[in-house]
């Protein structure tokens, strides 16, 4: 289990430590109510779900993630009412947050919920059959590189074509491995009442008991006609 606990404005997790910097830079974009991107160059998925779960606090939600550099986190304007009210009750108590002051109390369930909902989006971020033709290009790439480094001679394209069927062989283990893990954090969101939709993209999401997708009402899209959220007034 992660141990996380509050120190001042950082939280800290096996993932390392969200700094103060982190915060302040979301809670000011999150001000104009606009999506925001959150970003974790450390490719830490407990760093960016920290961060999602403070934006929770504050008006916001998360919407989706992908791979860049690091990882890539989507957050959007949360206009439901509780969140709304939350939102303001906690600008109001917490107006320094934005200059890195002190948060509202850590929700470690509201963490794995969402670090849970992360992984599973990663892990659904490319199909079966695109994951295998990655798999193989990289394979491919690697063993032409062993190739070019050995010489183009009888003995290296013996070892590289030695090496390449032993990565081949363990690609399909590998999708093995992966579907169960992606089956383990599907049943953890689905024990929390979270309902699985496909999205326009025909991936499998989990959404939050009441949560909809883009076009049905929900503000996953975002968009700029998003009213800002409540928020401390510019200094």
């Amino acid at each position: 289990m992660d141990a996380l606990v509050w120190k001042g404005a950082i939280v800290v997790s096996a993932g390392g430590p969200v700094s103060k910097q982190d915060v302040r830079k979301m809670l000011r974009e999150m001000a104009t109510g606009e999506p925001v991107q959150v970003t974790s160059g450390m490719s830490s998925i407990d760093k960016i779900a920290e961060l999602g779960v403070v934006a929770e606090q504050f008006g916001y939600q998360y919407a989706d993630v992908r791979r860049g550099n690091g990882y890539v986190m989507s957050l959007v304007a949360d206009l439901g009412p509780q969140a709304r009210a939350r939102a303001a009750q906690n600008w109001a108590q917490y107006p320094n947050a934005v200059d890195g002051g002190a948060l509202p109390p850590f929700v470690p369930d509201a963490f794995r919920l969402l670090k849970a909902r992360i992984t599973f989006d990663l892990t659904t971020e490319y199909s079966d059959k695109q994951r295998l033709i990655i798999a193989s290009l990289g394979v491919t790439g690697m063993v032409v590189s062993v190739v070019a480094w050995l010489g183009a001679d009888t003995t290296s394209f013996v070892v590289a074509g030695v090496v390449w069927v032993v990565l081949m062989s363990l690609i399909p283990v590998l999708n093995v491995a992966g579907r169960r893990y992606k089956a383990k954090y599907a049943a953890r969101l689905a024990a929390a009442g979270f309902t699985p939709v496909t999205d326009q993209r025909g991936r499998l999401r989990y959404l939050p008991p009441g949560g909809q997708l883009p076009g049905h009402g929900n503000p996953f899209a975002g968009g700029a006609d998003t009213p800002p959220q409540p928020h401390p007034p510019q200094r």
